[in-house]
């Protein structure tokens, strides 16, 4: 649970300056008091900034937060300051913190919270279209994620964001997903043949495809997941480059390890608004949340600059770099497993097309380019 902590404060330092989608982050904290009438008198003019106007009258919001440690987290603390913040456009953050994110989820399927920050595998319950883009293989690079959030934030794809009751505020990038082994000859898809895999519990595919390359899955949820590894109860291990350090990944590679260069997705998170509790509040709900996407996407460039600076985190030596027909096989593995789940109803088509669209507008060469099958 300490590492869990960790790695969220660390990852919500990092990607602050993406947050600002919901108009909060531009002006992440010092650790030191916060007066909101203080703040509000700082506030730039909309124009500067493309911010909508503060509410026309205060609203509450309840948000539901995910933190280990509860209401002594630091997790729970930044999100407080960050209420503050939120004051000086009208809105009080009333914050939830839960130490078990399926928890949090539940909650705001029943209606306890207005608002709430998961992962977009755990959201993909509430709107499979945007859920589905952390598919295997959805996009290459930080390019290809920026052309495809710019796409979702034209109106007219937007609305592929509102799910009946429920509403995806913001997507945001948590950094591309590496495989992490204790043993750097683990180095193609054959020889994790037999090896053990950590899985999610909660996520039925991740099991499956693991056992479809012969291996064996471990189940684990959130609080554990990199204990398997590190506590040599697993042989490998996915995660993006951001849990290098908070979970301490390099004592499971231990002397022999490493780090397979080759991202297997780019992984998401994703802001969820509860539309029918939310929207009789905020009737121009729309219209700022339109706003507040295009503002974020000026930080994007940023965010991915961070991202990249965390992928340094990880020693030069630790890499293993795959050879050109390795990485081939890999890229053909996800494309099939994407395809396969897609037509099993697990991955959205409307979703898997406009990425495809974005990795053949920096690629249009690729094979994948004259296809149809996605």
């Amino acid at each position: 649970m300490k590492n869990v902590a960790c790695l969220m404060n660390n990852s919500l330092r990092r990607i602050a300056p993406a947050l600002a989608l919901l108009g909060l982050m531009a002006w992440l904290p010092t650790a030191h008091a916060i007066d909101a009438d203080d703040v509000k008198a700082k506030l730039p003019a909309k124009s500067s900034l493309g911010l909508p106007t503060p509410l026309s009258k205060p609203v509450k919001l309840s948000f539901c937060l995910f933190d280990p440690f509860g209401t002594g987290g630091k997790v729970v603390a930044i999100a407080r300051e960050l209420a503050v913040y939120a004051e000086a456009f009208n809105l009080y953050a009333d914050i939830r913190p839960y130490t078990d994110e399926r928890v949090a989820s539940e909650d705001f399927k029943a209606g306890r919270c207005d608002v709430v920050a998961i992962s977009t595998l755990r959201a993909k319950q509430f709107n499979n279209v945007l859920g589905s883009i952390d598919a295997p293989g959805n996009l290459r690079n930080y390019a290809e994620m920026k052309t495809l959030l710019t796409q979702l934030s034209k109106p007219i794809v937007a609305s592929l964001a509102i799910n009946g009751r429920y509403q995806v505020a913001a997507v945001v990038p948590i950094g591309a997903v590496y495989i992490y082994v204790n043993d750097r000859s683990i180095n193609s898809l054959s020889k994790a043949a037999g090896k053990r895999i950590v899985v999610l519990d909660w996520e039925p595919n991740m099991a499956k495809m693991v056992s479809g390359l012969g291996a064996q899955p471990v189940l684990a949820d959130f609080t554990t997941y990199a204990g398997k590894f590190n506590n040599g109860q697993a042989d490998i291990i996915a995660a993006p480059a951001l849990a290098y350090q908070p979970m301490e990944l390099a004592k499971g590679m231990g002397e022999k390890g490493g780090v397979i260069h080759y991202p297997l997705l780019q992984a998401t998170a994703a802001i969820l608004v509860r539309r029918d509790l939310v929207l009789p509040r905020i009737p121009d709900l729309d219209a700022r949340l339109t706003e507040l996407r295009k503002f974020g996407l000026q930080y994007l460039d940023k965010l991915f600059e961070l991202l990249t600076e965390a992928e340094k985190d990880i020693p030069a030596s630790r890499w293993v770099e795959l050879p050109a027909n390795e990485r081939a096989r890999y890229d053909q593995m996800l494309a099939e497993a994407r395809v396969y789940l897609m037509k099993q109803g697990v991955y959205d088509p409307v979703m898997l097309s406009l990425m495809k669209r974005a990795r053949c507008a920096h690629q249009p060469k690729a094979s994948e380019c004259s296809k149809f099958d996605e």
